[in-house]
C-alpha cells in the first residue's frame, strides 16, 4: 500500500520557511520591534506546531490504514521505522555540535547534563526548567517533543483503534489549555519555559491525530481561492495571538489568563487552518523542487541555527579584517543570510544524500503503508 501526498512536503518546506523567517530579526534590522512587520516576522516560529500537526497526522493516518488493512498495528516496527528517520541525523548533529563546543564554546552542550538531556529526548524539559543551552542545538528540544508522543501514539492505536486516540488526543488538548492556564495565572519575568513545554505543544499533535481520524482517509477539492482564503486566515489568526494576545514563543507572556487561553487557541486554528489549506492539492500542482525541498526539510531544520550561527559567528567577524564594519553594515548583514541559507541548503543535501537515505531505505522495509 502507498500513501503519498506531496502537498505536505511542500508544507513542510513552507513550515521551514517560517521558522527561518522568525529569526531574521535577530541578524536583519527589517523592522522595528513592536511593529506590524515585525510581529508578522515572530509568527514564524509558528512554523514549528504546523511540523507538528503534519507529523501527528501522517503518523495516525499511516498506523490506521495498517490497522484496517492487516488487523493490528506493528509497534515494534512502528518504533524502529521512527528510529531510522529521526536518529541518524539526530544523534550526527547533537555529536558533531558535543565535539564543536570544545572547539568553540556556544556551540552545543558545555555540561553533561546538557548532553544527557538531549542525548535522552526530555531536552524540550531541560530547556523548559533550566534555560536555553546554546544557540545550534536549542532546535532540537522540538525532536525531544515528538519523540515523547510517539511513544504512546502506536500503543493506543493498536490497543483500542480510532476511538482511543481520539479520547488520547482531546486528554492532550485538555492537559494543553489547563497548562497554558496554569503558566498565565503564575506569571514569571522573561521566558518561562511555556514554548517548550511538552503538555503545551502536545494541543498540535492532538489536532493532527483529530484531523486524521475525523477526515476518515478524505482530503478537501477546495479551489484555490477557498484555499487562499483559509491559508490567510490562519496567518490573521497567528498574527492576532501575537501581537493583540501577546502569545509569543520564546515569551508567551499575557496580560491575562482569558487572553492567554486566547491567543493558544488562536495558534491552533491557525495551524489547522494553514494545514486545510493545503491538504488535498493534486500532486501535478506542485513543483518537483518544491517536494524535493520538502523531503529535505528535515535537515533544513536540524542545520539552520547551526548555519546562521558559523556565518554570524565566525565567518563574519573573519571577514571584518579585510572589510572592516562589514558584520554591522546593513549590506554585509543580507550577504550574511544568504551565505548561511546556501550553507543549510547544502548540508541539508549531503545529510540526505549520504547520512538518511541509506536508513531510510532500511525504514521503508519495515513498513506496511509506504510513501
Amino acid at each position: 500500500m502507498r500513501y503519498n501526498r506531496p502537498e505536505l512536503d511542500g508544507l513542510r518546506l513552507a513550515a521551514f520557511g517560517l521558522v527561518l523567517a522568525f529569526h531574521l530579526p535577530d541578524y536583519l534590522p527589517l523592522a522595528a520591534e513592536g511593529s506590524w512587520l515585525r510581529d508578522a516576522l515572530w509568527t514564524g516560529a509558528f512554523g514549528v506546531p504546523v511540523f507538528f500537526l503534519l507529523s501527528a497526522f501522517l503518523i495516525t493516518e499511516l498506523l490506521t490504514r495498517e490497522r484496517d488493512a492487516t488487523g493490528k498495528i506493528g509497534v515494534g516496527a512502528f518504533y524502529g521505522r521512527r528510529i531510522l528517520r529521526i536518529w541518524p541525523l539526530y544523534f550526527a548533529v547533537l555529536l558533531g555540535l558535543t565535539a564543536l563546543e570544545h572547539l568553540r564554546p556556544g556551540f552545543g552542550p558545555a555540561r553533561p547534563d546538557q548532553f544527557a538531556a538531549f542525548a535522552l529526548f526530555y531536552g524540550n524539559w531541560h530547556v523548559a526548567l533550566k534555560g536555553w543551552v546554546a544557540g545550534p542545538v536549542d532546535p532540537l528540544w522540538s525532536i525531544s517533543v515528538e519523540e515523547q508522543f510517539y511513544l504512546l501514539v502506536p500503543l493506543v492505536l493498536a490497543w483500542g483503534g480510532r476511538r482511543a486516540m481520539g479520547w488520547l488526543a482531546v486528554v492532550a488538548l485538555v492537559a494543553a489549555y489547563g497548562t497554558i492556564w496554569l503558566y498565565a495565572r503564575h506569571p514569571v519575568a522573561g521566558d518561562n519555559g511555556q514554548w517548550t513545554n511538552g503538555l503545551v505543544q502536545y494541543q498540535f499533535f492532538a489536532a493532527g491525530c483529530l484531523l486524521s481520524i475525523l477526515l476518515k482517509g478524505r482530503v478537501p477539492s477546495w479551489a484555490w481561492p477557498t484555499r487562499l482564503a483559509l491559508a490567510l486566515a490562519g496567518l490573521a489568526c497567528w498574527l492576532v495571538a501575537v501581537r493583540v494576545c501577546g502569545v509569543r514563543s520564546w515569551d508567551p507572556q499575557s496580560p491575562s489568563a482569558i487572553l492567554a487561553l486566547a491567543g493558544w487557541g488562536l495558534i491552533l486554528a491557525g495551524t489547522v487552518a494553514v494545514f486545510l489549506s493545503v491538504l488535498g492539492v493534486r500532486a501535478d500542482a506542485v513543483p518537483a523542487p518544491i517536494v524535493r525541498g520538502g523531503r529535505i526539510s528535515y535537515g533544513l531544520y536540524m542545520f539552520h541555527a547551526f548555519g546562521l550561527s558559523l556565518v554570524f559567528w565566525v565567518l563574519m567577524p573573519a571577514l571584518d579584517r579585510y572589510a572592516p564594519g562589514l558584520s554591522t553594515s546593513v549590506p554585509g548583514r543580507a550577504m550574511g543570510v544568504i551565505l548561511a541559507v546556501a550553507l543549510i541548503v547544502l548540508l541539508a543535501q549531503l545529510s540526505f544524500r549520504f547520512l538518511e537515505t541509506p536508513f531510510l531505505k532500511l525504514k521503508d522495509r519495515l513498513a506496511v503503508v509506504g510513501r
